[in-house]
Order: C-alpha cells, then sequence, then structure tokens
C-alpha cells in the first residue's frame, strides 16, 4: 500500500514533502539540550522557525545564532542551509550516485524538477556538475573570507567562521556568526572592509544566478549570443537591478553618512546586493530612510533568479511581466525578448506566480500587523524578508508574537517550495501561426 502512494506521488508533492520532513528533523535536532549554550534545550515553535529559516534558506532569527546556538546546533543549521539551497532531492540523488546506486527515470524526474533543468537529459552529469561548482566556489569563498577571520578568531574558530559565511552567503541564507558581542549585529562590524563585504556580495550573487547560468558562461564565456535565452534574461535583469539598486542607496540614503567616499559606495553596493535574496547588512537597517526600506521591499519580493539558491518571486519573473507590458504598448501579440517570442504559457505562469506572491505578501504583513500592532512598513518588510526567503529584519523578529511567527514559517516554506510546485512544468513549445520569430520558454519559479 505505502509502495502504491509513493509511486503516485508527484513531484510537486515530493518537493514539499522532502521540504517538510528535513524541516521537522532539523527542528527535533535544534530543541535537543546540547544544541543551545545553556543546556536547556529550545522550545518546539523556536526550534520550528529557526529549522524552517535555516531549510528555506532566508536567515530570520528568533534567537542570536552565535550566542543562543552551541557548536552542534550551529552545525545542524549550517547542514540545514547547505541542503535547502540545494535541494532536498538533489542531495539525496547526489547521496545515491556517490553510493554507486542506480537512478532510475523517476528519480531523475524529480530531480529535473528540483533543480528546474531545462530537460532530463543529462540530468546526473549536470546535478554532478553543480555540486563541483558549488564546492569550489564555496571554499574559495572561506579561503577568502579566511583572510580576516583566521588572524581575528584564531585558527579553529576562524576555520569554522569562514566555512560557516562562505556556506551561508551562497546559499542566500543570511545566517551569521557576528553576534558573540554584540547579539543580531550581522556584518555592521565589516561594513568598511573591501575583502569581507564584496567575497559575500560575490557569493550571493553567483548563489543567485542559478547554476545553468553559470554552464552557459563557463561553456560560452564571452560568446553572449550562444546563451540561452534563460541566461540573457537572468544576466541581464540581475546587471540592471544591481545598478538602479546600487544608485538608488547611494544617493538617496548613503551619499548623506558620515563616511569615505569608498565606504558609501561599498556600502551602496552591498545594500543592493543583500535583499536579493541573502539577509545580510553592514550597516543598521533602521538607520535608513523610509523611502530605501520601501525600496529594498520589493527588491526582496522579486529576489533571485531560478535554478539557484536565492527566492522571490524571481528575476525571469518581472522581466516577463515587464516585457507584456512593452508588448501592449507595441500591439504584439506575444512578449519579445533577444529575437525571440516568450510563450503565452510563460507569461500566464508569470503572471500567476507574481499575484500568488503579492496576495499573500499583503495579507501576511496585514495579519502581522494587527496581531501585534505594527506599523504596517515595518509589517510589510517583515514579510517581504520571509516570503522573499531573505531574512534582512528591522529588529522585530524575536518581539513578534507566537501567530506572527507562524505566519512567517507558512511564508519562508512557500517562498522556498510554492512558486516551484505551482509551475513544475513549464509547457511545451507551442506552434504559433505566422510567427516570425523563434519562440522559447524561460523558467520563472
Amino acid at each position: 500500500m505505502f509502495k502504491k502512494r509513493m509511486n503516485r506521488i508527484t513531484p510537486g508533492q515530493m518537493i514539499i514533502l522532502s521540504f517538510a520532513t528535513m524541516i521537522f528533523i532539523g527542528a527535533c535536532l535544534l530543541m535537543l539540550p546540547f544544541s543551545t549554550n545553556d543546556g536547556r534545550g529550545t522550545p518546539f515553535l523556536d526550534a520550528l522557525f529557526t529549522s524552517t529559516s535555516a531549510s528555506c534558506v532566508t536567515g530570520l532569527i528568533m534567537h542570536d545564532t552565535s550566542q543562543y546556538w552551541s557548536p552542534f546546533g550551529q552545525l545542524v543549521i549550517l547542514t540545514l542551509i547547505q541542503i535547502g539551497g540545494m535541494g532536498v532531492i538533489t542531495m539525496a540523488i547526489i547521496l545515491f550516485v556517490l553510493g554507486g546506486k542506480k537512478i532510475g527515470f523517476k528519480q531523475r524526474y524529480f530531480m529535473q524538477q528540483s533543480i528546474s533543468a531545462p530537460k532530463l537529459g543529462g540530468i546526473i552529469r549536470n546535478t554532478k556538475w553543480i555540486l563541483k561548482a558549488t564546492l569550489c566556489v564555496e571554499a574559495l569563498g572561506a579561503i577568502l573570507l579566511g583572510i580576516r577571520f583566521l588572524p581575528r578568531f584564531g585558527l579553529v574558530k576562524g576555520i569554522w567562521y569562514s566555512i560557516f559565511h562562505s556556506i551561508s552567503a551562497f546559499c542566500n541564507a543570511g545566517f551569521d556568526l557576528m553576534g558573540a558581542q554584540q547579539a543580531y549585529s550581522s556584518l555592521t562590524s565589516y561594513s568598511s572592509d573591501i575583502l569581507v563585504s564584496n567575497v559575500i556580495a560575490a557569493l550571493i550573487v553567483l548563489g543567485g544566478l542559478g547554476f545553468f547560468v553559470w554552464k552557459d558562461v563557463v561553456q560560452y564565456k564571452r560568446h553572449l549570443h550562444k546563451y540561452s535565452l534563460q541566461s540573457k534574461v537572468v544576466l541581464f535583469t540581475t546587471a540592471t537591478l544591481l545598478i538602479i539598486s546600487t544608485l538608488y542607496f547611494y544617493i538617496n540614503d548613503f551619499s548623506h553618512w558620515n563616511m569615505s567616499l569608498a565606504n558609501q559606495i561599498n556600502v551602496s553596493i552591498f545594500q543592493a546586493v543583500s535583499p536579493r535574496t541573502a539577509g545580510f547588512n553592514t550597516i543598521d537597517l533602521n538607520k535608513m530612510n523610509q523611502s530605501s526600506i520601501l525600496f529594498m521591499t520589493l527588491l526582496m519580493l522579486i529576489g533571485g533568479s531560478p535554478q539557484g539558491t536565492a527566492g522571490g518571486f524571481k528575476t525571469t519573473t518581472l522581466a516577463v511581466l515587464i516585457l507584456s507590458i512593452r508588448a501592449v504598448f507595441n500591439h504584439k501579440q506575444n512578449p519579445q525578448c533577444f529575437g525571440r517570442r516568450i510563450s503565452m504559457d510563460t507569461l500566464n505562469n508569470a503572471t500567476a506566480l507574481f499575484m500568488l506572491f503579492m496576495v499573500l505578501f499583503f495579507t501576511g504583513a496585514l495579519l502581522i500587523s494587527a496581531f501585534d500592532q505594527l506599523p504596517i512598513l515595518d509589517a510589510l518588510f517583515e514579510a517581504a524578508s520571509a516570503i522573499g526567503t531573505v531574512g534582512l529584519t528591522l529588529g522585530i523578529t524575536p518581539t513578534l508574537s507566537s501567530a506572527s511567527h507562524c505566519i512567517l514559517i507558512f511564508l519562508m516554506f512557500f517562498g522556498r517550495v510554492g512558486g516551484l510546485t505551482l509551475l513544475l512544468a513549464i509547457s511545451k513549445h507551442q506552434v504559433i501561426a505566422n510567427a516570425n520569430l523563434p519562440q522559447e520558454n524561460i523558467t520563472i519559479g
């Protein structure tokens, strides 16, 4: 009976079940007495919130990671981040491959849906490439961060801090261990450190671009015309958002702060990167203008790109919606981009995902504002951080009521798996009569 039910399970159900199982196991481990520094264990809701935040690579926390969790608890959190960033099914299949097990068609199909691969062929080879690339980038990030962390924290602690922050940044998780002296301080003590802030920012961007964009870049390098439409849209949209965000934060906020020009630019760049969807901050967010907070909320909702470690409704969704607006003004039947038509199925999926994100985002924010009597902008920021799996906060997460924490848990879970399960199967190519341009689908969730 159990085997028959497992055979009938859909990829979407498998992804939801795998994340839910990982979150529950993580919560149970975090409840153990030796997971906390005081040896008293953690209440279930606190453990569930932390496990969800780590598994869904968000970064919202109820307790400072360094001060509250023991080395074992921190290891559990880091493991959840790594598995959650790469995908539970992907990690399970990798273990099967390393163990010499045969991978059947159904497992390959589940893996394809888990990493939003464009096709089933070569899925094992692509997954191995993703694993190798991930480990190499995270290792390089740890080595570079070690240049600063080893002299400051010593050999053992410095290595641990380097590995932890490299994985957390690449997986766009936003968990940090810098609260030993001041709780919830994130990377504020490194705001003027060009090395640390830029290594973290680079890891965030690389993790958020998507693994198959990497493959195009590595394979075709400067031959942009050979890139897939997906990669072109991701790279163009990402670069545009980063440039606009950096200029906005510099002009509207940091150019007025009492710091050197180099530091103002450095902070502006980092703050443009972080909402995409990492959760680190190098400055006190409460000191920023309200307009900047609102702009950051929008960036958190957009998030990163498909097939990567970031959340949000994705850069490709934004691009498709903007292109559809342009198509309406130009009286075109289909949106067009880089000489190709974007299918109506892709546009419909983008619209559905965007609307669903907006409904849950506003509903969650209104409920949090009502339950905790918070200003609506603070509630919107917190809800966007959760559903975008970002982890940035104005400092209110630990003080929220249990009801609001439950809302955030749901938003984090949906933000990590909801869009993927809603848009599991991107429709096949559709032939349009009298079409002069080739048509192509874009992964948007």
